[in-house]
């Protein structure tokens, strides 16, 4: 459970991150309230954990053949859903334009791959 928690702050601390650095940039808010932010947390970790492999598996031979690369393009796609569907319950983001979407995506997950670099100890002594 601890992990769990710590995960969907990390979540919310990067998405608050993107959306900070580029608000007027292309990126609106609705709400900008922390409450906010976890909701949108767990909004996204959902899209990533239930539709991100879909689309993985679908797009297996583009990510081959662009080395990886084109895991950006699937990082963005959910990084903007995330943000429609969070506009459905009012916590969520409009994006103007696919470079916004492209380095909120991008920020996202170097904040989090940063955080969860810092947290890791954490979230393993939660097993034991």
């Amino acid at each position: 459970m601890k992990k769990l928690i710590i995960k969907i702050a990390i979540n919310a601390i990067a998405l608050y991150a993107a959306i900070a650095i580029l608000q007027n940039r292309g990126i609106t808010p609705q709400n900008e309230n922390w409450l906010s932010f976890i909701w949108l947390a767990l909004i996204f970790g959902i899209v990533n954990v239930v539709i991100r492999p879909l689309l993985v598996v679908m797009s297996c031979p583009l990510l081959i053949l662009t080395l990886g690369l084109g895991t950006l393009i699937i990082n963005t796609a959910m990084f903007v859903l995330a943000g429609w569907i969070g506009t459905q319950f009012n916590v969520g983001f409009t994006v103007d334009n696919f470079v916004s979407a492209f380095l909120g995506a991008l920020i996202t997950s170097i904040v989090s791959f940063f955080l969860t670099i810092i947290f890791k100890g954490q979230m393993e002594s939660s097993r034991h």
